[in-house]
C-alpha cells in the first residue's frame, strides 16, 4: 500500500513538470512496503492533477538490455546532480498523486532525452496496438479471402511512422534519407530520389530525358520510343504525354517480355529510347536490351515496379538502365502505402529528376537547407537579374512529386524484411508450380528469363488453345471461392479505351499480347499467403478441373 508523506517539502503540483526527476515512495512489484526512490515524471492528467511517472534505477546492467530501457548520465541532465548513471525503465509506470512526491526536482532532463523516454513509452503502445488488432486472422477455407496482394508488416513500421509523426517534419526529412540511403546500398545505385508513387517514378524518369540539358540527346516530340502492349499503363503513358510516339513489340510466352528478335528489328533512326518492365518481376533479357541500347545509342529506362529484389546474372535489377523505377504501393514487395522511387548512377539524370520532381526548380538543396552551392545570389539565368534567388529559378517544367517523411520511415522498415518477402515470393512461385504442373494440358507455366532470378511479383498461368473452358470460366469460379485473381494488367493496351486513338505504332504484330489479353490469369505470390490457403486453392482448383473433365 503506498504511504501518504506528510510534513515534507511538497511543491504545488502544477510546478511539476514533464522531465523532472523526483524522488517518491514508490511500490514494490507486490505492494507489500515501499520504499523513497527517484521516478521521472513523463505525464500529467486533467482529472486530480495526477502525474504519471516512470521508475529509476542505477542498476544499469539489470536493465540496460531491454528495448524500453532509457539509460542517461550527468551529461543528459539540464538541471541537477546525479551520483551514477541511471536508466528510466519506460515499462514500468504508475499514475500517482503530486502529494506523494518526498523531494520535488531533484534534477531535469534535457529535452531530447526527454524525447526519447516518452517515445520509448510511445512504443510500447504501439507493440500493444499490433499485437491486438493487426495480426493476421485465422485462415477459413471457403469464408477467408486468398488474397493475390497485401501489406506485410509488424510493430516496427508503425513504430517508424509514429517517430516521423512525432518528429512532425512531414516532408522529406531524416527518415527519406535514410529509406533512400538503404535502396542504394541493396540495388548498388549511387542516387535514389523518393516520390509519391511508381507512376510517378516512371513519369519523372521520362521527364528527365527531355530536358534540353541533355541537348541532342534529349527525347523530343515525334521520337520513337520502344515498348509493349502487354503491361502496365504507366509504363506507357508518359511517352504519349510528352508527344512521343510507343512502339509497341510484342512479346514471348512463357517469359512474357520483350521479343527481343522483334524489338530489334523495330529500330529506325527515330527510334531514341527503350522503356520496358520486368514483367511480374521476370527480368527481361537486359543483356540484349543493353547491347542493342549501345549499338544504337539509345536511353534504356527499366521499369524495375514489379521485381524489386530480381536479380539478373548475380545482379539486381533496376542498376542496369540510364534509370530505373521503384513503386511502394501496397501490392508491391514492399510499401509505403502510396510511394516509389527513381534510380540512377547518373549525376546529371539524377539531378533533373530531383528538378522535375520538385516544381522544376534548378535548386539541388535539400528540404530546410539553402545555399549548398554557395552561389545562391551570385548566378545569371535566363532572362533573370543577375543574382535572383537561386531557390526560385525554375529550369524545367516540373511537379511536385515528393514524398512525405511518414512514408519514407514506413519503407526504411519494410525494406529490412525486403530479402525474405523475396525468397518467400520464390517459395510461393515454387507451391504454384506444384499445384499447376500437374495439368500440363491446360496450362502454360510462367519460365524465368535465362540468367535470370525472378523475385516473382505474381504466379501468372496462360490456357492452352486445347484447354476445354474459357479463361474467364476458372478465374469466375476461383473468385466466387475467394481466390483472387488478375488478368496481365491491359491485356493489349492498344485495345484500352483510352490509347485506341493515341498516335502508336506496332511492331509486326501483337499476336501474344492479344493471346495474352484473352488467355492469361494471374495469382499472388506475396509472403502474406499461408500453407492452409495454397491447400484450400488446390482443392478448389482440382474439384473444378475434375467438373471439366467430366463434362467433355
Amino acid at each position: 500500500m503506498i504511504k501518504t508523506l506528510t510534513g515534507r517539502n511538497i511543491l504545488d503540483s502544477n510546478k511539476n513538470r514533464i522531465g523532472e526527476i523526483v524522488l517518491l515512495d514508490f511500490p514494490y512489484t507486490n505492494l507489500q512496503g515501499s520504499k523513497v526512490r527517484p521516478a521521472l515524471i513523463v505525464g500529467t492528467s486533467d482529472i486530480q492533477n495526477d502525474l504519471l511517472v516512470a521508475f529509476v534505477t542505477s542498476e544499469v546492467e539489470n536493465y540496460i538490455w531491454s528495448d524500453y530501457a532509457v539509460a542517461f548520465e550527468q551529461s543528459n541532465l539540464q538541471e541537477g546532480i546525479i551520483k551514477q548513471n541511471s536508466v528510466i525503465r519506460c515499462d514500468k509506470l504508475i499514475t500517482i498523486s503530486p502529494e506523494r512526491i518526498a523531494r520535488n526536482k531533484v534534477a531535469v532532463l534535457k529535452t531530447l532525452k526527454i524525447s526519447e523516454v516518452l517515445r520509448k513509452i510511445a512504443h510500447i503502445s504501439v507493440d500493444g496496438i499490433y499485437n491486438k488488432i493487426h495480426q493476421p486472422s485465422t485462415f477459413i477455407p471457403g469464408k477467408s479471402r486468398v488474397n493475390y496482394a497485401g501489406r506485410v508488416f509488424d510493430e516496427k513500421e508503425i513504430v517508424n511512422a509514429v517517430e516521423a509523426s512525432l518528429d512532425f517534419w512531414l516532408t522529406e526529412g531524416r527518415f527519406s534519407e535514410q529509406f533512400s540511403e538503404k535502396i542504394a546500398e541493396f540495388l548498388g545505385v549511387e542516387h535514389v530520389l523518393l516520390t509519391n508513387s511508381g507512376s510517378s517514378a516512371n513519369l519523372l524518369a521520362f521527364s528527365a530525358l527531355t530536358s534540353e540539358k541533355l541537348g541532342d540527346k534529349r527525347l523530343k516530340p515525334g521520337d520513337e520510343v520502344i515498348s509493349v502492349a502487354a503491361g502496365f499503363p504507366a509504363t506507357v503513358t508518359p511517352i504519349i504525354q510528352y508527344g512521343l510516339i510507343p512502339v509497341f513489340v510484342d512479346v514471348e510466352i512463357p517469359t512474357y517480355n520483350i521479343d527481343v528478335e522483334m524489338m530489334r528489328k523495330a529500330i529506325t533512326p527515330k527510334t531514341r529510347c527503350i522503356f520496358i518492365a520486368h514483367t511480374l518481376g521476370n527480368p527481361f533479357n537486359i543483356d540484349a536490351v543493353m547491347q542493342l541500347a549501345k549499338e544504337h545509342d539509345l536511353w534504356v529506362i527499366e521499369d524495375n515496379c514489379d521485381a524489386f529484389g530480381s536479380e539478373y546474372k548475380g545482379k539486381k535489377t533496376g542498376s542496369f538502365a540510364h534509370l530505373s523505377t521503384i513503386s511502394f504501393y501496397p501490392a508491391h514487395h514492399i510499401t509505403t502505402g502510396e510511394g516509389g522511387a527513381i534510380c540512377t548512377n547518373n549525376p546529371q539524370l539524377a539531378q533533373l529528376v530531383r528538378a522535375f520532381r520538385d516544381w522544376g526548380r534548378d535548386c539541388y538543396c535539400a528540404g530546410g537547407e539553402n545555399n549548398t552551392c554557395g552561389k545562391r545570389f551570385s548566378q545569371q539565368f535566363g532572362n533573370l537579374p543577375y543574382g535572383f534567388d537561386h531557390k526560385y529559378v525554375y529550369s524545367e517544367i516540373g511537379y511536385n512529386l515528393k514524398m512525405t517523411d511518414i512514408q519514407a520511415a514506413i519503407g526504411a522498415a519494410q525494406i529490412d524484411k525486403l530479402p525474405h518477402f523475396c525468397e518467400r515470393r520464390k517459395e510461393n512461385f515454387k507451391e504454384w508450380t506444384r499445384i499447376f504442373e500437374k495439368y500440363p494440358d491446360y496450362f502454360i507455366l510462367p519460365k524465368a528469363t535465362e540468367g535470370a532470378d525472378p523475385a516473382w511479383f505474381a504466379f501468372i498461368v496462360t490456357l492452352k488453345d486445347t484447354a476445354p473452358f474459357k479463361r474467364d470460366e476458372i478465374t469466375a469460379h476461383l473468385n466466387a471461392k475467394l481466390i483472387e485473381t488478375r488478368n496481365l494488367f491491359a491485356g493489349n493496351i492498344t485495345k484500352q479505351p483510352g490509347f485506341m486513338t493515341k498516335n502508336y505504332r506496332i511492331a509486326d504484330h501483337l499476336n501474344n499480347t492479344d493471346y495474352i489479353m484473352n488467355n492469361t490469369f494471374f495469382l499472388g505470390t506475396y509472403p502474406g499467403l499461408t500453407k492452409e490457403m495454397f491447400s484450400y486453392v488446390e482443392d478448389v482448383l482440382d474439384s473444378f478441373l475434375r467438373s471439366i473433365t467430366k463434362l467433355h
